[in-house]
């Protein structure tokens, strides 16, 4: 899912700007890479495997080795599988693109932070919602002070229930991973983006639920996490939202503020799209619904009249500006400068400047495991 809605369209425009050169997909499977290339008839990308009705779990591993030194691997794989495949990609040399949440357990967070820093290469984790101007702005305007300390918070991301039909059903279950996990992250990594706190408590209550296919798994969760400053944020997720809802889900965050004498806030309505579409007949997307509001702030495909589309979107930035840090780190004087400098900066979250979200998912894995029990984060 997040290949064809994400990745791929943002490397095959990376590609045709001249920014990367081929681009080469791997799947366990031939019908994942056919889906691709009936999405991308058009466009310019190796496949593997092309074909056969066996899974091939560990082809990339070969493809990876036969890879010259100093490219990028992108990774999209189920939670548990990240860390084996990064660091496939880190002994073969090559920089990487992980999506969210890195890794689930702090130990192999540390694991690739020091296998990558031994050979001078970038590990960037796709945490997109780093690059929505609504993320920026309140990160600039925080630091700047202008709204205290962070006291209390909200924030919910209900993806569609069509979800349960997806991929999802075969790894998402209850001994592997959660919807806090897997959704609750984003909210995780985006109080720190903003504010620079940590945290050190959290709580994880999950709600079993049945996916198509009977596995089970935690589908409904809702977690405490407590900050150093004493903060609070209470995060909701589910593979829950309405198949017939006009979104394809809901998200918020809500952060309430005070300098001790003011009380001051920070909301974002990320559910609300501010457009709203009625068609004359269903789109064939997976979830799609006849009254639609749309997203035109996290990924679309839009005509510029270019003589193809163009990806525009937080979702399109965040790929844009990983891929160029690993391209400019590959190409520096001073490698171990850049990637001290990339760790400080703090705009990408690599395995350094982010270990707190492996601390909170490997927290939360054990409160969920437990009923919800409160779990210390030793710093």
């Amino acid at each position: 899912m997040i290949t064809h809605d994400q990745i791929l369209p943002s490397l095959l425009h990376l590609q045709t700007l001249g920014v990367i050169s081929q681009v080469s997909v791997v799947a366990s499977r031939s019908t994942t890479i056919q889906k691709l290339r009936e999405a991308f008839p058009q466009e310019d990308f190796e496949a593997h495997p092309e074909s056969g009705s066996d899974p091939q779990p560990a082809l990339y591993k070969g493809l990876i080795a036969k890879m010259s030194a100093g490219n990028i691997v992108i990774i999209a794989l189920p939670d548990q599988l990240h860390y084996q495949a990064v660091m496939a990609a880190i002994e073969h040399g090559q920089h990487v693109l992980c999506v969210k949440p890195l890794v689930l357990t702090v130990r192999e967070s540390i694991a690739i932070e020091e296998a990558a820093r031994k050979k001078n290469l970038v590990v960037g984790i796709e945490y997109h919602k780093r690059f929505d101007d609504r993320s920026l702005m309140a990160r600039k305007r925080y630091r700047a002070g202008m709204f205290g300390d962070f006291k209390l918070g909200t924030a919910s991301l209900m993806e569609k229930w069509y979800y349960r039909n997806s991929n999802f059903q075969n790894w998402m279950t209850t001994e592997n991973s959660d919807a806090f996990t897997y959704i609750g992250c984003h909210y995780i990594d985006l109080v720190h983006f903003i504010t620079g706190l940590l945290p050190v408590s959290v709580s994880v209550y999950g709600v079993k639920d049945k996916f198509p296919n009977g596995a089970e798994g935690y589908l409904w969760t809702d977690a405490r996490v407590i900050w150093n400053n004493g903060a609070c944020l209470n995060v909701q997720n589910t593979l829950s939202y309405p198949e017939d809802g006009p979104g394809s889900n809901m998200q918020h965050l809500s952060m309430y503020c005070s300098d001790g004498e003011k009380g001051a806030m920070i909301r974002h309505s990320d559910q609300y799209r501010g457009i709203e579409y009625s068609y004359v007949r269903k789109p064939e997307a997976p979830g799609a619904t006849m009254y639609h509001e749309p997203s035109a702030d996290y990924f679309q495909m839009i005509d510029l009249a270019q003589d193809r589309l163009t990806p525009v979107g937080y979702g399109y930035r965040s790929i844009d500006f990983i891929v160029r840090q690993c391209i400019a780190c590959e190409q520096s004087q001073d490698k171990q400068a850049f990637l001290r400098r990339l760790d400080e900066d703090g705009i990408v979250a690599t395995p350094r400047n982010s270990r707190f979200n492996e601390q909170v998912v490997e927290a939360g894995r054990e409160s969920i495991l437990n009923g919800g029990r409160e779990v210390k984060i030793s710093s």
